[in-house]
């Protein structure tokens, strides 16, 4: 009977314990660390399964590949893809569970093109784009201000061609599905070739009388290389970016420039009129001060018929003295003594010596000079070139030298020490206390 008793009580207990073994449940969750999903990632792993006493972990793609902990942390993955990851539970009832979960890895982005222009940057420019940007699962937009095409969606664009002179943004956006970046790069493009010139004469040639001499001054816009021709010029063709010509012949000379560079080519034409030669150059209005005037640097009172520029004391050195060929002697305000002096002699006149300083013979008085001279006004108004003046006998005499007074128009003839002849008209005395002046016109041979 007592061992029948022993017998229940062990199977009933055995049949209690059966009953009651523990089951694995729950679950496990993954997150990305900082949501970064983009490589390198880390996938934290976060286990909430219970009733397991073994864990076996294995992550596809993953550093590390497996794991024996109840709660392996973080995993490091460094390649694009999906990946499972898988965890088989077990306890020692024999009771497991087997989870598996996926994760998306996507690639990083790192943008890198290249855009190169065909030829050269003149437009049209053609640029060639070369995408080196890695990654797998990227999706590529493309914007190409002003360009044609303006847009295009993918990996490689097409050849792409600029016409507007200008800055133009080449911009490139790349994404993983997730994360969105941009680069721009700029391509500079140059004007449309646009073929032009001026031109000056040299100074001694400005009134453009036989023989002229003229200096080119290229304005081409976008020109490497020029083609010059000058009908009538000396050269008559010239392949120089700024040319300078000679004309000798009276006329209308046709003056063509093709300019050019590796797109296209453009003809720009202009004329050149040559006056024939009178060998006479015209100043107007020249001011002349008298001695105060000049020498507190208000108006000057010598004058140069070379540089045709009028000199105050202060404007005067020993780089250009030598140039002037006319002085003027104002002695006081009232304008009452005045006389034309030779400019080696100023020093006897209130006046600075000039180094290197001309010697000009002036006939302030025809009257007085006895030297057979009688100048006009009208003559000197209708004088177009200098025929009238050549045969002039303009030598020194003490009598023509002499001052004269407030009279005017008056006519005083000069001859340089290079031999030119010229004239001289008062047209008006202007009393302006110590800046009173003369006002003049000059004509004087040009050799």
């Amino acid at each position: 009977m007592k061992k029948a008793l022993l017998l229940f009580l062990f199977i009933a207990i055995t049949s209690c314990y059966q009953e009651t073994s523990i089951a694995v449940e729950g679950d496990f969750t993954t997150s990305y660390i900082n949501a970064k999903e983009s490589v390198p990632v880390i996938i934290k792993i976060d286990s909430k399964v219970s009733g397991a006493d073994t864990y076996e972990w294995t992550f596809e793609g993953g550093n590390p590949s497996t794991s024996n902990l109840k709660n392996p942390g973080e995993i490091l993955y460094d390649k694009q893809g999906t990946y499972t990851i898988k965890l088989r539970a077990s306890n020692v009832d024999g009771e497991s569970k087997e989870i598996s979960k996926t994760v998306v890895i996507r690639d990083g982005i790192n943008i890198d093109f290249t855009s190169e222009i065909v030829k050269s940057n003149y437009s049209p420019a053609e640029v060639v784009i070369t995408n080196n940007t890695l990654g797998e699962g990227l999706t590529f937009k493309w914007d190409f201000q002003d360009g044609t095409p303006t847009v295009f969606s993918g990996k490689t664009p097409p050849n792409v061609v600029f016409t507007t002179s200008g800055e133009h943004a080449i911009t490139l956006t790349v994404s993983n599905g997730v994360e969105t970046q941009k680069v721009s790069k700029i391509i500079t493009v140059a004007p449309l070739l646009m073929s032009l010139f001026s031109y000056e004469p040299k100074f001694e040639n400005d009134d453009y009388q036989s023989p002229v001499t003229i200096n080119f001054i290229n304005k081409s816009i976008s020109s490497t290389q020029y083609k010059w021709t000058f009908e009538g010029g000396n050269p008559s063709v010239s392949t120089e970016e700024n040319p300078t010509v000679k004309f000798t012949s009276v006329g209308v000379h046709e003056v063509t420039l093709e300019a050019s560079n590796d797109k296209s080519s453009q003809i720009y034409k202009s004329s050149i009129t040559v006056q024939p030669d009178t060998n006479l150059r015209i100043l107007t209005n020249i001011k002349l001060g008298i001695n105060s005037a000049h020498n507190n640097n208000n108006i000057g009172a010598m004058f140069s018929t070379i540089s045709r520029q009028v000199y105050k004391a202060n404007e005067i050195t020993d780089e250009n003295s030598n140039l002037i060929d006319i002085a003027f002697q104002g002695l006081n305000s009232n304008l009452t003594y005045n006389k034309f002096i030779s400019p080696d002699q100023v020093n006897n006149y209130g006046f600075l010596t000039l180094k290197n300083a001309q010697s000009t013979i002036f006939v302030n008085s025809q009257n007085l000079c006895n030297c057979g001279l009688n100048f006009t006004e009208a003559q000197f108004d209708a004088m177009t070139n200098d025929t009238p003046i050549k045969s002039l006998n303009i030598s020194y005499s003490a009598p023509g030298e002499q001052q004269f007074g407030w009279t005017y128009p008056r006519i005083i003839l000069f001859k340089t020490q290079d031999g030119r002849k010229g004239a001289i008209k008062i047209k008006d005395m202007v009393k302006n206390g110590t800046s009173s002046y003369i006002l003049c016109d000059i004509k004087v041979q040009k050799q």
